[in-house]
């Protein structure tokens, strides 16, 4: 029910961003086309309109996209709570409410998403545990999640992510010390049946390019870099229709994009 009703979600949030968006390319392509065969110049503002639309709309997909892709944290740790509930074990969540799981940077709080996501789901795929506490602490310049269970004997929560076997622990270091943050996970203390994932992340974390917490994906630049380059290309000029005869001197073949 869950993938059903995200799908719907997921299908009406695209349908929203491009639906308008393609209506009025696929009508201002027709009426540049019209212009264009009478040799009216008023066709290439249709296409620098077209254009314009086209970039917008491929910025408002990237939004959606990354939005999909991003764990939130708030939503991962109500999710765990009632997925492991759900599987007869007891949870306790500290410091959600607090600035450690509100005030941090956005950037922080879904690499701990991801984080609480990957461990809870693996919780339930290994071991046997009765109980399971979440915690979240935000110290002067660092945010930490620590996660527990009992019942881990002498299975990795993790799916094996230590010395070999999966790749749940290793994906989860990746991620992190893309912000500079650190993840450490093992048993607690001489107990082989207690089990604990511990994860730091900087708030002042910098990640490749140096991004920020703020800016994990350094997202606008490389958006502004594509735009440029886009605007780069048109400039070159478009491909015209096959009937339109040219209303201005045509552009050099072989400047012309590879894609229309």
């Amino acid at each position: 029910l869950a993938v059903a009703e995200e799908r719907l979600r997921f299908g009406r949030d695209m349908h929203d961003v491009l639906g308008r968006n393609l209506s009025v390319i696929a009508l201002k392509s027709e009426l540049a086309v019209e212009l264009a065969q009478r040799g009216n110049p008023a066709a290439v503002d249709q296409m620098v309109e077209v254009q314009r639309i086209a970039r917008a709309s491929q910025q408002e997909v990237r939004d959606v996209v990354r939005g999909y892709r991003e764990a939130d944290l708030p939503t991962e740790l109500m999710g765990a709570r009632g997925v492991l509930q759900a599987a007869g074990i007891s949870v306790t969540v500290e410091g959600a409410d607090g600035p450690a799981g509100i005030g941090a940077p956005a950037a922080v709080q879904a690499a701990l998403g991801w984080v609480v996501r990957e461990t809870a789901t693996n919780v339930l795929r290994h071991g046997d545990p009765r109980h399971c506490s979440i915690r979240l602490a935000r110290t002067r310049d660092a945010v930490v999640l620590e996660i527990e269970n009992d019942g881990a004997g002498a299975a990795d929560p993790l799916g094996g992510g230590g010395d070999g076997g999966g790749s749940g622990l290793a994906g989860l270091r990746e991620r992190l010390g893309a912000l500079g943050g650190s993840l450490t996970a093992g048993p607690v203390g001489d107990d082989p049946d207690l089990f604990r994932v511990t994860a730091t992340v900087p708030l002042t974390a910098s990640g490749p390019g140096g991004r920020t917490a703020s800016d994990p994906g350094g997202r606008t630049a490389s958006a502004g870099g594509e735009r440029a380059a886009l605007g780069e290309r048109t400039a070159s000029g478009e491909r015209a229709a096959p009937s339109a005869p040219p209303a201005s001197p045509s552009p050099d073949p072989s400047a012309l994009p590879e894609e229309r």
